[in-house]
């Protein structure tokens, strides 16, 4: 057998790894190199099969005795082994293994051994829309949903009054029938939810003329939902216990509320700082003062520097977003100065802008002669002219 690879090495775990490391380190192969996840590569097959040879030798502490004191010829007949017809799989519960690979793979999650223990009921998703002053300082806002509540005539077991789920015969009261089948690496045993009671452990034969079984009935619920102060898009509420019912006794879901936020006309969040332009007049640009700047708490003046350029960015400390852990620390706003051109003037106003054009550097005349007149741009002939004459 010196053409396989050390078992240990397969997995890359330490020859002293535990269970844990073990099934960890095998899941994560697997679930790399499974067949469904790789069609048609033959590679991947061929090192889904050797992590999975590799797992089930060291999984067993027995069999990983004999691996640690023979090595592979524990298995090839050399050293009492399994006989000389190599590895055998058969016999070997890979269910449990298997049933975590196959829930990460397709979203079945893990499926318990006690399948008809209390489950949780499954959590509820809604959503609710606000006003981007409502995400800064929070609010309180009502929500109408229909929800699931225990049928007050059955009190949530499904039956017919007077009478008693009874003990489902196909699994025997598990919820969780074995089944064994012919796989690649010979038969293999599997676990799986009973089909007859869902993994209940009971079946219902006179239902709840109520409920039809259910053990629930839906009613449409109001539920208050505190939105805290600088929640952000997309962020969600968790309402505890407002969820769907659980089974045998298992707690109710949770109620999960998704806040959606409306655009603002004049700031954008980034984090917990908010971003805004405001417009001020050439004369406040030029002139600097005190100019008003519009936040989401409301006016505040802020005081410029004469010249301040169009684009120049001031900043407000502390009038941005609040933090979701403590309101009193809040972000800061940024806001983005820009110098309006008035489209319209009277004849006052332009008369007054050529003056004052004129004292800081007459850029509205052309260069004049001495006579008084605007220079013109000279031309091809004027300078032909001009070489006759010298």
């Amino acid at each position: 057998m010196a053409d396989k690879r050390d078992y240990y090495e397969v997995l890359g775990v330490d020859r002293n790894a535990d269970d844990a490391a073990l099934k960890k380190a095998y899941r994560q192969l697997a679930k790399k190199y499974h067949p469904d996840i790789n069609p048609g590569d033959k590679e991947a097959e061929m090192k889904f099969k050797e992590a999975s040879e590799a797992y089930a030798v060291l999984s067993d502490p027995e069999k990983r005795r004999q691996y640690d004191q023979f090595g592979h010829a524990a298995f090839d007949g050399g050293a009492g082994g399994a006989g000389a017809g190599g590895f055998d799989f058969s016999g070997m519960d890979m269910g449990d293994i298997f049933g975590d690979i196959f829930g990460d793979l397709f979203g079945g999650g893990r499926r318990s051994r006690g399948g008809n223990g209390p489950m949780r009921g499954a959590d509820v998703r809604t959503g609710v829309r606000i006003t981007f002053e409502e995400a800064v300082f929070g609010c309180e806002k009502e929500l109408d949903l229909t929800l699931k509540e225990e049928c007050p005539t059955c009190h949530g077991s499904g039956a017919k009054p007077g009478t008693t789920p009874e003990t489902c015969s196909k699994c025997g009261g598990k919820g969780q029938v074995v089944f064994t089948q012919q796989s690649m690496f010979g038969m293999v045993r599997n676990v799986q939810t009973c089909p007859e009671c869902h993994g209940t452990g009971k079946v219902i034969r006179d239902k709840c003329p109520e409920c039809y079984g259910q053990g629930y009935q839906s009613a449409r619920k109001k539920i208050q939902v505190t939105i805290p102060a600088g929640i952000d898009n997309g962020q969600s509420i968790r309402i505890r216990d407002k969820g769907e019912p659980g089974t045998n006794g298992g707690s109710r879901g949770d109620l999960l509320v998704e806040v959606i936020i409306s655009r603002h006309p004049i700031f954008q969040r980034e984090g917990y700082d908010l971003y805004s332009t405001e417009p001020i007049s050439f004369a406040q640009a030029a002139m600097g003062g005190d100019i008003r700047v519009r936040t989401i708490d409301g006016d505040v003046l802020f005081n410029i520097k004469a010249g301040t350029q169009t684009g120049t960015k001031i900043r407000l400390r502390g009038k941005g977003v609040p933090s979701l852990r403590n309101k009193e620390n809040r972000g800061d706003q940024y806001t983005t100065l820009v110098v309006q051109v008035p489209n319209r003037l009277s004849a006052d106003a332009k008369e007054a802008l050529k003056q004052f054009d004129m004292l800081t550097g007459n850029t509205l005349n052309q260069p004049t002669d001495e006579r008084g007149d605007k220079k013109k741009k000279k031309g091809f002939m004027d300078k032909v002219k001009e070489a006759f004459d010298d």
